[in-house]
């Protein structure tokens, strides 16, 4: 939560920043490079933390008004669902990583690719944290963890 906190502040002020220098006739063409950098990592350290905080999108209506084996299937399917995506994520994100390498961003010349490693850390995170919830769904009920 604190990493989405500094990226939502760190945007924030960038794209300030890069407002007011551009009214003043001087623009720092690299603020636009820091504001890709946060909101990009932003993003994907949204999705993180709301699939930690199971605040993300799925089944949960139905899954909710279930009880007892049918609500166990069903919460774990939609878990698994997400930990494929998040493998997906985690395998193609770094091939896609590594072919950032091939392209640079510019005024600095960075490889593009530090812009793309959010996307493998993000489905590493997404897979841990999913695997946390399905463990401490088996252990102690899906019920409780609502």
């Amino acid at each position: 939560m604190v990493l989405c906190g500094v990226a939502i502040t760190g945007f924030t002020v960038t794209v300030v920043c890069d407002i007011a220098t551009r009214m003043l006739g001087h623009p720092w063409l690299w603020l636009q490079e820091f504001t890709m950098t946060f909101f990009i990592y932003g993003v994907f350290a949204g999705t993180a933390a709301a699939t930690r905080r199971n605040d993300h999108l799925y089944l949960a209506l139905i899954a909710e008004s279930m009880r007892g084996a049918k609500r166990l299937a069903v919460e774990t399917l939609a878990r698994l669902v997400v930990l494929a995506v998040a493998l997906c994520m985690v395998y193609y994100g770094y091939f896609n990583f590594l072919d950032g390498f091939k392209s640079f961003r510019l005024p600095s010349m960075t490889p593009i690719a530090s812009l793309y490693a959010a996307i493998p850390i993000c489905g590493v995170l997404v897979a841990l944290f999913t695997i946390e919830q399905l463990v401490n769904g088996w252990r102690n009920g899906f019920e409780d963890a609502e």
